[in-house]
């Protein structure tokens, strides 16, 4: 079906592929041509052509069980975070802030009103919560979705307070926008955010801002903990300032790699 708000250079049989292989995200798989018509509102001829294009490019293969998507695909998430080159500046520093706290340690970017996960360091655990690069949950109930919202102008906060999320993931608790809005204030003035059992009942969570040279908020980093193992003073107390000290190195290092280009063109 078009898009309503497609201009006339939109090109609908590219947004039908992306359709498809974003249908993998939030479904079972493999998936039989019939649910990925259902999943995407194509007709199953339509599905059928973009599966056997995708199949010819690499991206999905059929089995006797259905259509799934192959690890070429990967390189269509990995293209963003190696052009930003975020993702190599922080995975270091995240991989230390894990072995400091003994805790699981993300990266996330805002899109609409939804975070997106970029990077995500995990630490062995019998009871962990899972999250994956690439996974999506509503900014408004997660540490990681406050500080990034609260670095919004005005208008840009109220359209993302406003809009739908993408996310199939519903928040164990959710506020209503006034309550954010106030919340958004204080995290605005003290520079990070926490949640306690938001998303998911005994998650705890601490974020801070990912800043470049500029001040310019760029990502949020979060540490994630398990409720029955850390308390929220301790989260606050203990974990807060290695999170601090974490994002302070990362904005440091990805503002010196992004410099040295204009530096040295100075220098000419």
């Amino acid at each position: 079906m078009p898009r309503d708000d497609a201009g006339p250079d939109f090109i609908e049989a590219l947004a039908r592929g992306l359709d498809v292989i974003r249908c993998f995200g939030s479904h079972p798989v493999p998936l039989s041509l019939t649910e990925i018509a259902a999943a995407t509102g194509l007709a199953r001829p339509t599905a059928r052509r973009i599966v056997l294009t995708l199949e010819h490019l690499g991206y999905a293969r059929s089995t006797p069980a259905g259509v799934v998507l192959t690890p070429r695909v990967l390189e269509l998430g990995v293209a963003y975070t190696l052009s930003t080159g975020l993702w190599e500046v922080a995975l270091p520093h995240l991989r230390d802030l894990v072995r400091q706290t003994g805790q699981a340690a993300s990266m996330a970017e805002l899109e609409g009103a939804d975070i997106v996960y970029t990077a995500r360091v995990e630490v062995p655990k019998v009871v962990a919560v899972n999250i994956k690069v690439g996974m999506r949950l509503p900014a408004a109930s997660t540490a990681l979705g406050k500080v990034l919202l609260a670095s919004l102008d005005p208008g840009a906060l109220h359209t993302a307070l406003r809009a739908e999320p993408r996310s199939p993931i519903t928040p164990h608790r959710s506020k209503p926008i006034d309550e954010v809005e106030a919340e958004l204030r204080e995290v605005r003035a003290r520079g990070w955010a926490s949640t306690d059992g938001e998303v998911a009942p005994g998650i705890r969570s601490v974020a801070a801002p990912l800043r470049d040279g500029d001040g310019r908020t760029v990502a949020a980093v979060n540490v994630t903990a398990i409720a029955a193992e850390v308390g929220h003073r301790e989260l606050i107390d203990d974990l807060l300032p290695l999170l601090l000290q974490t994002t302070g190195a990362i904005g440091r290092d990805y503002d010196l790699i992004h410099a040295a280009p204009q530096r040295a063109l100075r220098a000419t």
